[in-house]
């Protein structure tokens, strides 16, 4: 297998390992176990399933190297498109890195404030558990922040891969979308909150799930094209 074959499927494994390790922390432990309403309730359900609240932290946690390797990856593969372009993508995807890494600690930090002593930690009765909400508001903030930098990302690396001619123009184009919806919806939830909360707000976040599934699967299956990157490499 050419080497810019095997990097593009390593790029699809540790970004397929990044949707799917993303939705279970979301869906199968976040989901499940946070009520950001009810603080006791919260706690309770951590404490109760502390071992798959620990997984989902871990798989979280995971997430970081794999899109740094994915962020490394990609460069590889269109650096040849334009050297410049490739590497700001690169800068703005691993300042999203480094952001998501330290939101794990948000993660971590209800299993850590549910486990000390109230009496000898000077907290009153509830406390833990209110602050234990806060730390996991706050990570959903980061988690918005670093979304501002990964959707500058997606559009850099969006337009490369349209440009490329190795990789299909309709994931290109599919990741510029998702760049904007990226950009647009992590804004709002600074600008308008009240808006970012409504119902229909959750559908933004469609066009970016499919086309980095699409980019997942193909990056996956299919690779690059080999020639045609081996043209581009050698212009460059």
């Amino acid at each position: 297998m050419p080497p810019p074959v095997r990097t593009a499927r390593l790029a699809g494994l540790a970004y397929l390992y990044i949707i799917v390790a993303g939705l279970f922390a979301q869906i199968g432990v976040r989901g499940q176990l946070v009520d950001y309403n009810d603080p006791a309730s919260t706690a309770a359900n951590i404490l109760g399933a502390e071992m798959l609240y620990r997984i989902g932290f871990v798989a979280e946690l995971l997430m970081t190297g794999a899109d740094i390797l994915v962020a490394l990856c990609l460069y590889r593969i269109l650096l040849v498109v334009d050297r410049h372009l490739s590497l700001a993508g690169l800068v703005f995807r691993l300042i999203s890195a480094a952001i998501a890494g330290t939101k794990a600690l948000f993660f971590l930090m209800p299993l850590i404030l549910l486990n000390l002593d109230p009496e000898t930690g000077g907290f009153a009765a509830g406390e833990l558990e209110r602050l234990s909400v806060l730390s996991l508001m706050l990570h959903g903030q980061a988690y918005n922040i670093s979304l501002v930098f990964f959707g500058f990302d997606c559009l850099i690396i969006g337009w490369l891969i349209w440009k490329s001619g190795f990789l299909p123009r309709l994931i290109g184009t599919g990741i510029l979308v998702a760049g904007l919806c990226y950009l647009v919806t992590s804004l709002m939830i600074f600008l308008t909150p009240a808006l970012a909360a409504s119902s229909w707000f959750m559908i933004l976040f469609l066009p970016c799930l499919v086309a980095e599934a699409a980019l997942t699967l193909w990056l996956l299956v299919r690779g690059i094209n080999v020639e045609t990157w081996k043209k581009a490499a050698g212009a460059a």
